[in-house]
């Protein structure tokens, strides 16, 4: 068992299998995209595998595939394959722009990962393409439509951006009413290359309810975890939920049971602090999974309390994008 030096118990591992995307939100990178990691630098499905076997015997009991895009990598599947046959792990998710699921969408239910969240910023087509600087949303929405059909477990993780994408808030909630999906609204995270200043923002997660709050004035708390991120909500008639994730005022740091490894090996074990180790050298020499499992558990004994003590270790504005960090 992962226990960090805050005596919580890390039992999810947010694993990425690449850095690069094809879709360019404004928020993540810059237009002309980032230095994306050559291939050899990223970690193989054998490696990700051998990662996943030695997180599960350490006590990790979800993984969550994150990118990037996740279904860039042609190889993707493999992996997939392999960890819906893991002993001891007991929830496989993906997180995904729902670009490129189409195809895998069959095999992913018969495989039994069906909890799938899916990033999308706009219902607006408009207000789609301005932010992902990419005309893809006929596919996206046709692809979420077909998940949700076919009975997957769907979120749908919506960024508020300031003067982008507010219109879209009640819009969204009022799109899928009907549907059985949980709508997550996010604050916007510090991480997009320097291009902003974060010292505050507009759409906190009080500011986003009390925006819900004006026209749809009742609706129901949820119960959740305690682990859980997101604070939801159930507006009266509605078969849709909605949450509310305070990803930048970070209300969740008590209960956090999260551990990240990125596409090219390093430990993250604060989404807003810097890596700890990478492991890709040792697995391509000669540590066994005892040794790397011990790593991990390094790590994790030396762990932030919360992510603002993590991003005192960063001087300015996150330097990285959310595509090289994993999600």
């Amino acid at each position: 068992m992962l226990i960090d030096n805050h005596n919580r118990v890390i039992n999810y591992l947010r694993l990425a299998v690449t850095d690069r995307c094809n879709l360019r939100c404004n928020y993540c990178m810059p237009s002309e995209g980032i230095n994306f990691v050559k291939k050899d630098k990223l970690l193989s499905i054998d490696e990700l595998k051998r990662v996943a076997l030695i997180a599960v015997e350490q006590g990790i009991e979800k993984i969550r595939i994150t990118g990037g895009e996740p279904f860039v990598r042609r190889d993707l599947m493999e992996l997939l394959r392999y960890l819906s046959n893991l002993d001891g792990l007991k929830d496989i998710s993906i997180t995904t722009n729902a670009t490129l699921i189409g195809p895998y969408i069959q095999e992913l239910k018969e495989l039994g990962i069906t909890n799938i969240n899916v990033s999308l910023d706009a219902i607006e087509k408009a207000t789609f393409e301005r932010i992902t600087r990419r005309k893809q949303f006929e596919t996206v929405y046709g692809n979420l439509v077909k998940l949700i059909n076919e009975g997957f477990n769907v979120r749908i993780n919506f960024i508020v951006l300031e003067n982008q994408n507010e219109g879209d808030i009640l819009s969204i909630l009022d799109w899928f009413k009907n549907y059985p999906v949980s709508i997550r609204f996010l604050e916007e995270m510090p991480f997009n290359g320097g291009t902003k200043g974060f010292s505050s923002i507009k759409w906190n997660y009080k500011a986003i309810l009390e925006h819900i709050r004006t026209v749809y004035p009742n609706f129901n708390k949820l119960e959740v975890p305690a682990t859980a991120t997101a604070i939801n909500y159930q507006i009266e008639g509605h078969t849709a939920t909605f949450g509310i994730i305070p990803s930048f005022s970070r209300t969740f740091c008590g209960s956090c049971n999260r551990l990240r490894i990125t596409a090219t090996g390093d430990i993250i074990t604060c989404l807003y602090g810097k890596p700890k180790a990478n492991l890709r050298t040792f697995l391509r020499n000669t540590a066994n999974n005892s040794e790397i499992g011990g790593i991990l558990k390094q790590v994790i004994g030396n762990r932030a309390k919360t992510g603002f003590e993590a991003q005192e270790e960063h001087s300015t504005v996150f330097d990285n994008s959310m595509t090289s960090i994993g999600g």
